[in-house]
């Protein structure tokens, strides 16, 4: 017999609230809460807290705060001589906050293997208003005039929360990812928050941190300054 989950419901006029991420259930990991909205107040709210939304179509929001947490360090990223030969031999370039919607659309396509995406219409849209007030921002990696990789995410304070990244060309998410990495540890960004363990962000370098560390270190980078407001402009090549 399947036993009946129970979570704490969010008022829906108060978007600055939610529990303490510690109340997450272990299983599934991390799952805290339910409801609300996205947003921009209540978003904001959320990364400032460690806790960020992820729900398929079929299901309400939820807000999630998982044990360990996934990161990466901005000062860790190595460009292996492959790809450093790859880079020079294509010609590919980097910008910042150029295609932020195309970015959203690409990463939302489904991947091999599956039928649907988590980034659902309303997500997308959500992410698109924090983008016009200077919150959300996204990195691009461009052969030629083609879009072939790109990564998105929240930024507060000096804490950037790592959204989704896609490619369309070998080594395209992972370009864009170390190009995003440069400048922000150039802003004195030191993590970027990778949400969720997988095996292919361990493969890029990601690693682990209990929830009371990361939450700690969360506390401290939110009430730093930042880089308020757009960051359109174009990256050096990753070096």
């Amino acid at each position: 017999m399947t036993q009946a989950l129970t979570l704490p419901l969010l008022d829906p006029d108060d978007p600055t609230y939610f529990p303490a991420p510690e109340q997450a259930l272990r299983s599934p990991d991390g799952l805290l809460a339910f409801g609300g909205d996205l947003s921009p107040a209540r978003l904001l709210s959320a990364y400032a807290q460690g806790i960020f939304p992820w729900f398929n179509a079929d299901e309400p929001i939820l807000w999630w705060s998982p044990d360990p947490r996934c990161v990466f360090d901005t000062h860790a990223f190595k460009l292996h001589r492959s790809l450093r030969r790859q880079l020079h031999r294509q010609g590919w370039s980097f910008t910042l906050d150029h295609a932020f919607d195309a970015v959203v659309e690409a990463c939302a396509a489904p991947r091999p293997g599956q039928t649907g995406t988590w980034i659902i219409p309303a997500m997308a849209s959500a992410y698109g208003r924090l983008h016009q007030l200077g919150h959300a921002h996204s990195v691009e990696a461009w052969h030629g005039d083609q879009l072939v990789g790109g990564v998105y995410g929240v930024a507060v304070g000096n804490l950037f929360c790592g959204e989704s990244m896609f490619s369309r060309e070998s080594g395209g998410s992972k370009l864009a990812l170390i190009a995003l990495a440069r400048q922000l540890q150039a802003w004195d960004f030191p993590l970027i928050d990778a949400q969720v363990t997988n095996p292919h962000l361990l493969s890029l370098g990601a690693r682990e941190l209990s929830r009371d560390r990361f939450l700690d270190e969360v506390a401290r980078l939110v009430v730093m300054p930042g880089q308020p407001g757009s960051w359109r402009r174009e990256l050096p090549l990753p070096e």
